[in-house]
């Protein structure tokens, strides 16, 4: 059974078939329509969490796909509250031939997986988000044409977000770099992990407290909210560290003159990117957001098919 859970469950030559998959399947859909690959198939979607994008692009790349997808809220289920996570996979395995879940804690996917029969898939965790990250890289390889070499800066909170695409940065062979306040980098265990991983790729990884020497040169801008779901309660502390960590038109002047900017959304305009920046010429954020349901897809497929 292949779960979608952990990037680093998958080997870079898979990750870079999704990725051509992905590609495939978008101009598919743009000429005339995917075919009914998961046809009488379904995908229960499990929401911790609010959302937009994950929802939206869940259940239109199955309807695209010929299959169904059937939204289950913390009211409907109360995972690991209501009944037990085991005894949720256990009944869910019955119905559907997937499951998609956005969550609060890693481990409750994990949870999920350990007693799940069908396909498992991570919509976003308090660590990974690798739907977004496989999303993004599709973006930046339709910008470019080539994902090897592009250097891409994430300016701001080393979250879950900016791990994921750090991951798939190295496995590609991208130049990454990561500017946060001190304290808020990645972990130990993360910088070892997507180190190795850059080393065998021929990837480079830099992180740096200035968000200015960061972004010189840069082809990709990236940023992320300051304060993530679940964070409110550090909110008045994380504002004053964050605030010079802001996307706006002075740190964008420091990259490459034709470089893109890019935000997994929602966005806090105002606070770690500014409107003129977001709704820019250079700004590849929609572009970004519309390839989560392309990104998805592909995941789906290989997965469900």
């Amino acid at each position: 059974m292949r779960h979608f859970i952990d990037l680093a469950d998958w080997s870079v030559d898979s990750l870079r078939d999704m990725l051509s998959l992905a590609v495939r399947l978008k101009a598919e859909w743009q000429n005339g329509g995917n075919a009914p690959l998961l046809q009488g198939k379904t995908l229960a979607m499990i929401f911790q969490k609010p959302s937009l994008r994950t929802r939206v692009s869940f259940e239109v790349g199955m309807q695209h796909l010929g299959g169904t997808a059937i939204m289950l809220g913390p009211d409907e289920i109360g995972l690991g509250k209501r009944e037990s996570i085991a005894d949720t996979a256990r009944t869910l395995s019955g119905y559907v031939q997937g499951i998609m879940a956005r969550v609060f804690s890693h481990q409750h996917l994990l949870d999920l997986a350990a007693c799940s029969s069908v396909p498992i898939i991570n919509g976003l965790s308090d660590s990974q988000h690798p739907c977004q990250a496989l999303a993004d890289m599709l973006t930046i390889l339709e910008r470019f044409g080539h994902l090897d070499g592009v250097r891409l800066t994430y300016v701001g909170d080393g979250n879950n977000v900016a791990s994921s695409l750090a991951h798939l940065a190295a496995a590609f062979g991208m130049d990454f770099r990561i500017a946060t306040p001190p304290g808020y980098a990645f972990s130990d265990d993360t910088l070892t992990q997507i180190g190795a991983l850059a080393e065998i790729h021929g990837a480079t990884i830099g992180t740096f407290f200035d968000p200015t020497a960061a972004v010189a040169g840069a082809q990709v801008v990236y940023t992320d909210t300051w304060v993530s779901m679940g964070q409110e309660a550090e909110t008045a502390a994380r504002l004053p560290l964050f605030q010079s960590y802001q996307v706006n038109t002075a740190l964008l002047a420091g990259a490459d003159p034709n470089a893109i900017v890019m935000h997994c959304l929602p966005a806090h305009r105002g606070q770690e990117i500014t409107d003129d920046v977001a709704d820019g010429g250079q700004s590849a954020i929609f572009q970004q957001a519309e390839n989560r349901l392309h990104a998805q897809k592909a995941i789906l497929v290989t997965l469900l098919q």
